[in-house]
């Protein structure tokens, strides 16, 4: 079996509002538990269940990425500023 190798360089990561849509997603989780809730009967009666629960897990787990991404932004941000800090401005290099 031959290995594979790819034909081309893979794109540059999409960088957007990543705090806003995990933040905006989390809180969409928990609204479809709540919404959910009331039916809990419904829910069990037809072996439906899970899907209150993963509205549940899906809630938690964006808790999770919501702190995640926060500190993930906050790193790119200090990296760049230090960043800016270290590197001399254009034409003002060690000459020869």
């Amino acid at each position: 079996m031959a290995k594979w190798t790819p034909r081309h360089e893979a794109p540059e990561p999409l960088e957007g509002p990543v705090v806003a849509t995990v933040t905006g997603g989390t809180i969409l989780w928990f609204v479809l538990f709540l919404v959910q809730l009331p039916f809990y009967g419904w829910f069990d009666d037809h072996g439906h269940t899970w899907w209150v629960w993963t509205c549940l897990a899906g809630g938690g787990l964006g808790l999770i990425g919501i702190w995640y991404v926060r500190r993930r932004d906050a790193a790119i941000k200090r990296a760049a500023a230090e960043d800016l800090t270290t590197t001399p401005p254009a034409g003002q290099g060690v000459s020869d």
